[in-house]
């Protein structure tokens, strides 16, 4: 199979999948198709804003800036900023993974990306609002105590797994 073909062939298969669902009133079919439809919507009047402040913060946020506080040597103050940015995070990560590749460009650790992203994903506050207003103030309280602590040791341990795979990397090489 050609190489450009094979690319697309997910997507072939999706298109078919949707034009018989369609003629054959498949209802799984094309309820997957509407939510496709809306999430792709979404993602259409999302992304380019998105894009656009991740491009703006990679020309005015220096890079000395962002390794000086989230850097290799930036400390214990680099896991409190990584929460405070990832808090703010609005979108998820839809934001939070081009954020993250623009600030570990800028020269953040990875320890510090890997909470980030963590963070981002648990943390938010608009998330975090909506949650107490469910489930209580106890539950999200304990919640953030429990993950925000596990996030931090796992993204300590995710780097030291990748550096030790870099170091084989290079050895191989």
């Amino acid at each position: 199979m050609r190489r450009h073909t094979k690319d697309y062939l997910l997507v072939m298969i999706f298109s078919v999948f949707v034009v018989f669902s369609f003629i054959f009133d498949f209802e799984i079919g094309v309820g997957i198709f509407e939510n496709f439809y809306s999430f792709f919507l979404t993602m259409i009047k999302f992304i380019p804003a998105v894009f656009l402040l991740i491009g703006l913060f990679d020309v005015w946020v220096e890079k000395e800036l962002i390794e000086k506080h989230l850097g290799e040597d930036s400390g214990f103050m680099a896991y409190l900023w990584a929460l405070i940015l990832a808090s703010t995070t609005v979108g998820g990560l839809y934001v939070a993974f081009p954020l993250a590749a623009a600030i570990y460009k800028k020269g953040a650790s990875p320890r510090i990306i890997f909470t980030y992203l963590g963070a981002a994903a648990v943390c938010r506050i608009p998330m975090t609002l909506f949650e107490a207003s469910y489930v209580g103030v106890k539950f999200t309280v304990l919640r953030w105590v429990i993950s925000i602590p596990l996030i931090i040791f796992s993204s300590i341990l995710l780097e030291k797994l990748i550096s030790g795979e870099m170091e084989k990397l290079a050895a191989a090489e």
